[in-house]
């Protein structure tokens, strides 16, 4: 998959594509909908496909401290497009010159004069250009117009509820690890490098790794049975993940995974953690001996669920 960093990396041979416009944050199975007919219309059209983002996402720079928690950081959500087939994506900053273009420059800069767009796969209210003038039928008009085709996606729901990116940070907020999966077609994971820390874990008797997750805030906090991959090896664990309420820190989301019966070096490895249950909310102790009997407790239970579990189990 080919990674295209704004309008004016864009060359003349990348013009002609079957392109779709979006934050695809978590690229959950609604937009694994959408990238499934881009692919179609793309083959019929023998043209390569095309996913428009932004970063930042608009929320995010609009109202940073209001922003949703991603989902998805770019590097995760590059590699989840390129594993639905997706042939380019045009990544572009969201700043004010992005923001305070009107529709009609924001169809001509980008999807005619950047990319020759031949066909458009949008959500029905897919909203766009400056004040989101822009909607699904300004898009069909500046296709007839343009020489373009507009099509809507289709809504895809789990349990009668159309699967929304927020519908996902809802059921990670709540723990509902199985209806997340459901949605996502996938379990839940994030990904960072393991990095040194304050050796707590160590010095209470369980160390853990520390993966560095490059956000202020994640959609989901408190300790989770886990898993990851290493040199091909399936790996469970139990994690925390959150601001770290019983220790000083610096206010920001951390991750910290225990392996069970591991013991080698993971320092600058980066791990793809997988979760698959919670255990319980992120907690204050009073105290370090508080503290140590809490990890010892989600270490034997974390022992006690994997080894219920076929060892055929594999993370995604």
């Amino acid at each position: 998959m080919q990674l295209v960093r704004g309008l004016h990396n864009l060359r003349p041979q990348h013009r002609g594509c079957v392109a779709t416009i979006g934050n695809f944050d978590g690229v959950h199975r609604g937009h694994q909908a959408i990238l499934a007919r881009l692919r179609e219309r793309a083959a019929a059209l023998g043209l390569p496909s095309c996913v428009v983002i932004f970063e930042p996402q608009p929320r995010e720079f609009f109202a940073p401290q209001r922003a949703p928690a991603r989902l998805t950081r770019l590097r995760e959500k590059l590699e989840l497009l390129a594993a639905q087939g997706v042939d380019r994506v045009l990544c572009l900053t969201f700043n004010r010159g992005l923001c305070e273009l009107s529709a009609q420059a924001f169809v001509q800069r980008v999807l005619v004069d950047g990319l020759g767009v031949r066909h458009l796969e949008v959500g029905d209210d897919f909203r766009f250009g400056c004040d989101r003038a822009g909607d699904f039928a300004f898009l069909c008009q500046a296709g007839a117009a343009e020489g373009f085709s507009v099509e809507a996606a289709v809504t895809v729901e789990v349990d009668g509820q159309r699967i929304s990116s927020t519908r996902l940070r809802t059921a990670l907020g709540h723990g509902d690890l199985p209806l997340v999966e459901r949605l996502l077609g996938r379990p839940f994971s994030l990904c960072g490098r393991v990095l040194h820390g304050q050796k707590l874990g160590r010095q209470l008797g369980a160390p853990t790794a520390n993966v560095q997750l490059k956000r202020r805030r994640v959609p989901l906090s408190g300790v989770y049975l886990v898993s990851t991959e290493l040199d091909g090896q399936f790996r469970p664990g139990v994690a925390n993940i959150g601001v770290r309420p019983s220790v000083s820190g610096d206010g920001r989301a951390h991750l910290e995974m225990h392996l069970l019966d591991f013991a080698g070096d993971l320092y600058g490895r980066h791990l793809r953690v997988t979760f698959h249950h919670k255990l319980r909310d992120e907690e204050r102790f009073s105290s370090l001996e508080a503290l140590k009997s809490a990890i010892d407790a989600d270490i034997a239970a974390a022992r006690a669920y994997w080894l219920g579990q076929p060892r055929t189990h594999e993370p995604e």
